[in-house]
């Protein structure tokens, strides 16, 4: 299918990758989310052998994301859009990812869709030293309160070196850009908050954020989360009229990225240094004819079923160990 084998092992260099699952839903009844539409009664049939079909092709992408350039599988993978630890589980557990030490960090979150955030980590490179959410508090125009996903925070060693992992799933643009607008500059006000409450406790914290930020690098929430917080962002040079990580409304957005802290840039023995970022947009992933050929093979346009992967396309980095 690829030449995905073909690659040179790099025991020096790690993935960390982040993907949107676009729902990623078990098919059991659960009283505490709100999953009515992926069962295999409801109108969008999400039945045991859709589900098994989606945890394949997920399973497949995951175990490649950056394994042209590192030879090997991810070691950090943040997801969005998942409906709980049931399903992180059969995702490791699934055929192309079961034969690595793949481990999860997972809180239940408000969120009103019953979507979550967690970090896929592979125990034979990564070790969990910490982990705590971060509420977002978000308010309608009527006052009533906009439950959504919490900001997940993971430290923890990299090959030995000490990093901190923040995963986000912003606001969507559902209601329109510009009127949703205050809810993603809200929770890069948050995420900045988190990052202030970490450097306070280590100056010198590594930070990697990533996540489905439902803006471009260009936006505001994104433009000045970097600069105020002197990051790197690395998705910037990575958009283009004809690439991106979503296709709407007849256009690419970079909703996805990965943004670094700058000390991710000193070249020190023993640290990682960043290595590489880009969009992992193999041809596998792409819808493969008609009018929306090249864009993500997504599962569900709407109700209708399409059996893809993710309306997404998934990003990564790359780090060095010197």
């Amino acid at each position: 299918m690829t030449d995905f084998d073909d690659a040179e092992v790099r025991p020096d260099l790690h993935t960390t990758a982040f993907y949107n699952l676009e729902n990623l839903f078990d098919i059991y009844d659960d009283q505490h989310t709100n999953d009515n539409d992926f069962l295999p009664v409801s109108k969008k049939k999400w039945t045991p052998k859709r589900y098994e079909n989606k945890l394949r092709k997920l399973s497949y992408a995951i175990s490649n994301i950056g394994r042209r350039e590192t030879g090997k599988h991810p070691a950090l993978i943040g997801i969005a859009e998942v409906e709980n630890a049931t399903a992180i589980q059969a995702l490791i557990q699934y055929k192309h990812l079961e034969d690595y030490n793949y481990s999860f960090v997972h809180y239940n979150s408000p969120d009103e869709r019953g979507i979550d955030v967690a970090l896929i980590y592979d125990q034979d490179v990564f070790e969990v030293t910490h982990s705590e959410t971060f509420t977002i508090t978000l308010f309608d125009d009527d006052g009533s309160p906009d439950y959504t996903r919490d900001i997940l925070l993971v430290s923890g060693l990299l090959d030995g070196l000490p990093v901190n992992v923040l995963v986000n799933h912003w606001s969507s643009r559902r209601e329109g850009e510009k009127q949703t607008e205050p809810k993603r500059i809200e929770a890069s006000k948050r995420l900045e908050e988190a990052i202030s409450k970490l450097r306070a406790e280590k100056p010198e914290s590594k930070l990697i954020i990533m996540g489905d930020f439902n803006d471009d690098p260009s936006s505001v929430s994104i433009k000045s989360l970097v600069e105020s917080q002197n990051l790197y962002n690395p998705m910037e040079t990575l958009r283009s009229y004809s690439r991106g990580t979503t296709y709407h409304s007849r256009q690419w957005n970079l909703f996805d990225q990965i943004i670094i802290s700058t000390n991710f840039f000193e070249n020190s023995p023993n640290s990682l240094e960043f290595y590489k970022a880009n969009i992992f947009d193999e041809d596998f992933l792409k819808q493969f004819s008609g009018k929306f050929k090249g864009t993500p093979f997504r599962t569900y346009v709407g109700t209708k079923y399409h059996g893809g992967y993710s309306d997404h396309f998934p990003v990564y980095a790359i780090f060095k160990k010197n």
